[in-house]
């Protein structure tokens, strides 16, 4: 197609669609939606996996847990759920990390002693959504946690039970906003302790930021917030990236020691990386991807339809000005592409709509995670590809019609 004739095609087609503006709109709003789903979820997905990818990797690539069960993750009905084995009570946890002191390795205990706690100040109480861990003195550390002002807690203090707590960003804007809260006392169910340090700002996505959490000895959180098969973690962070594997299966051995299993005996706790659980979690995210583009085909084969039909409608409207057309030389290729033109702007326009609409939802969700702004170039270019093949598919039956029509019957077209 030449240019001139391709920008007369163009002329035609606007003058076409601004004379049925009302179902232009309702077409090309259709085809918006399709696309807006699409760019908008798939760029939430973008923002998810770099959000999850800089998450784990503040826990240091070169660390793993080990827990007497597998991390639960599952998106939608699939997956399998993980083993539970027995619980590693606190005297294995502590026998493990008294026989791991040779190796080049840190080593914490901790376990998780309410997900769900109101903390208290004199008159102020915060919402009972923050979340107490019980740590030992390595736990920050190997958790990659900073402490902003004050310290952490020492050997001693977990060893005598101490009353001290470090507190994240979200508890000190609660409780002492414009105040030091360093020696300030908080109250966790009934009992007091001493803020001795404050973390950080982490951000809370994916639960695994401490902004909203509170870190106390895991002695003193045994004496008061401990159930009877308490199950404890074993965090061990290597400190070289490169003895990793070699640090896991030492741990593995010692691990099998503390639990006493014979040779023949399978693991009965497991080990999970850092980076690993990442790329779990990032894995699973191709269900959502999978119903986004299902629902994207959806609304599009609906679009699709619509679009057709509105071209059958524009084909027998504009029949005497068709058989006008061909009197006057117009060949039959002429009339077919300027109905697939027609076709084929009015998906780009609904998809121009859908593609902005999306951009704006996906990193609306990418803001509330604590994401960067994200351009998706790749599902900008995949929604272009799929409004042209929309506009040519459908329009293609009538711009075929439309060009086939006998012109002395066209001209008598009432």
């Amino acid at each position: 197609m030449k240019s001139g004739e391709f920008s007369e095609n163009l002329k035609i087609a606007y003058g076409s669609i601004r004379g049925q503006l009302l179902r232009t709109i309702l077409t090309a709003l259709i085809i918006a939606i399709g696309i807006m789903a699409l760019v908008g979820i798939l760029t939430a997905i973008d923002a998810i996996k770099s959000s999850l990818t800089g998450q784990f990797a503040l826990l240091g690539a070169n660390t793993f847990t080990i827990q007497n069960r597998g991390p639960n993750i599952q998106i939608g009905r699939g997956g399998k759920k993980p083993k539970v084995f027995p619980s590693i009570t606190y005297q294995q946890a502590l026998d493990f990390k008294e026989k791991f002191v040779d190796q080049p390795a840190i080593t914490s205990l901790s376990y998780l002693a309410t997900p769900v706690a109101e903390v208290k100040h004199k008159n102020i109480a915060t919402d009972p959504n923050i979340t107490i861990w019980a740590a030992d003195e390595n736990y920050l550390h190997t958790g990659g946690y900073e402490i902003e002002i004050g310290r952490n807690i020492t050997a001693t203090e977990v060893e005598n039970a101490a009353p001290v707590a470090i507190i994240g960003q979200e508890l000190r804007n609660k409780l002492f906003p414009n105040t030091d809260p360093l020696g300030k006392v908080i109250e966790i169910r009934n009992n007091r302790y001493k803020i001795i340090g404050m973390l950080k700002e982490k951000g809370n996505s994916f639960g695994f930021g401490g902004d909203k959490s509170v870190f106390i000895p895991i002695s003193k959180a045994r004496a008061s917030m401990s159930s009877p098969n308490q199950s404890y973690a074993v965090n061990v962070m290597a400190l070289q990236g490169d003895i990793l594997d070699q640090i896991s299966s030492e741990a593995m051995i010692t691990m099998r020691v503390v639990r006493r299993l014979s040779p023949k005996e399978e693991d009965n706790f497991s080990i999970t990386k850092s980076d690993n659980l990442s790329q779990t979690l990032i894995e699973n995210m191709k269900y959502v991807t999978m119903a986004a583009i299902l629902i994207a085909a959806i609304t599009m084969l609906g679009a699709a339809i619509a679009l057709m039909n509105i071209m059958l409608v524009s084909v027998t409207e504009r029949t005497r000005e068709i058989g006008i057309r061909k009197a006057v030389g117009a060949k039959s290729e002429t009339i077919r592409s300027q109905f697939l033109t027609e076709a084929v702007l009015i998906c780009f326009l609904g998809g121009a709509a859908g593609v902005l609409l999306g951009i704006i939802i996906g990193n609306i969700t990418s803001t509330i995670i604590g994401g960067s702004f994200i351009v998706p170039w790749l599902w900008m270019l995949v929604a272009a590809v799929l409004c042209l093949l929309t506009g040519l598919v459908s329009g293609f039956y009538p711009a075929h019609k439309a060009s086939k029509l006998d012109p002395i019957e066209s001209l008598r077209y009432e």
